[in-house]
């Protein structure tokens, strides 16, 4: 399928709208400017322009508790080229249906329309996805899928489909800005960005949650262990079945991962299920006995014992809480 004109090889500028609703990261704000800001030093010229947009005009507050200026309401969007939404928490509340439907009536106006993080899901309620592939956090993937099946859901870090793209997460952003920097100016500027930030920019097809290189912090068994307990959170193994599959006995696996993170193998992933259970509670409407399936409890009520021990507070009074932040 043919990509959108921006990525072919142009020395016209190129303006990018952001769309930046409450609650959004600042570091997926930075990791979508600060590459063509870079951009523009090496080459010397104002090769990338940008402008950030609100849903009211107003400044926009971020999960970090500041605010960040906004140059106008969504209508100021247009005369970019690319109109790029970047979304956190608190989705229900801040992507309202006027936004929406705003949002549907001024997206032909550009030839590139994208989303970060969570605002794929804007989209996806616009209809704009409808027959594209995408992506999305990959805490949110499954549900994406679940409740837009006419859109391809896949765990990438980010996808360009057309004159569609949609990116994962604040480290995808930086990725796709370097892929877009590479195909109008060449690999090298899109290098020289990369190492003025220590990094280097990893392909869109590349898993969410598959680390290019081994953590270096962690025996390469534990990391592989770590890894299957992340993919199974839903149906958790024994720690004994885990440590074969590793090559270890369950003993040497548990002197390992004391070692490594302070934690036997089964409080480990006992806690990562934990922690996939208070993200739900927060982020989504799913009940409980819902999340106890998704978590590998066995019930609610077994679901809630463990993370009153763990947090100190019950899932219904964390998920009120989370409604009032």
């Amino acid at each position: 399928m043919t990509e959108s004109a921006i990525f072919l090889p142009s020395d016209q500028p190129l303006t990018i709208a952001l769309l930046v609703l409450p609650q959004a990261s600042i570091l997926e704000v930075a990791s979508a400017l600060d590459p063509l800001r870079n951009a523009n030093r090496q080459l010397g010229h104002e090769a990338y322009r940008w402008r950030v947009v609100s849903p009211d005009g107003a400044p926009v507050p971020l999960t970090c508790g500041i605010e960040l200026p906004s140059s106008g309401p969504l209508a100021h969007a247009v005369g970019a080229e690319a109109l790029i939404v970047i979304a956190g928490y608190r989705l229900a509340e801040v992507a309202t249906r006027p936004l929406i439907r705003d949002f549907r009536r001024i997206a032909p106006r550009f030839q590139l329309v994208g989303g970060i993080d969570s605002a794929p899901w804007v989209r996806a309620r616009a209809g704009l996805l409808d027959g594209h592939r995408a992506t999305v956090h990959w805490e949110d993937l499954e549900d994406l899928a679940a409740a837009h099946p006419e859109v391809d859901v896949v765990p990438d870090r980010f996808v360009i489909d057309r004159n569609r793209v949609t990116i994962a997460g604040a480290a995808p952003a930086a990725d796709f800005m370097l892929h877009l920097i590479g195909t109008r100016h060449g690999a090298a500027l899109a290098r020289q960005v990369a190492m003025s930030f220590l990094t280097q920019a990893r392909p869109g097809a590349e898993p969410q949650t598959s680390p290019a290189e081994p953590d270096p912090a962690l025996d390469p068994r534990v990391a592989r262990a770590v890894a299957i307990m992340e993919a199974q959170i839903d149906t958790p193994a024994p720690v004994a079945a885990i440590a074969l599959k590793v090559g270890l006995s369950a003993r040497r696996l548990e002197t390992l991962f004391r070692k490594s993170l302070g934690l036997t193998p089964g409080a480990y992933a006992l806690s990562l299920r934990l922690a996939a259970a208070r993200r739900m509670l927060t982020d989504t409407a799913h009940p409980l006995s819902e999340i106890a399936l998704r978590t590998g409890f066995s019930s609610p009520a077994t679901l809630a014992r463990a993370f009153r021990r763990a947090f100190g507070i019950a899932p219904g009074a964390t998920r009120r809480s989370g409604r009032d932040h």
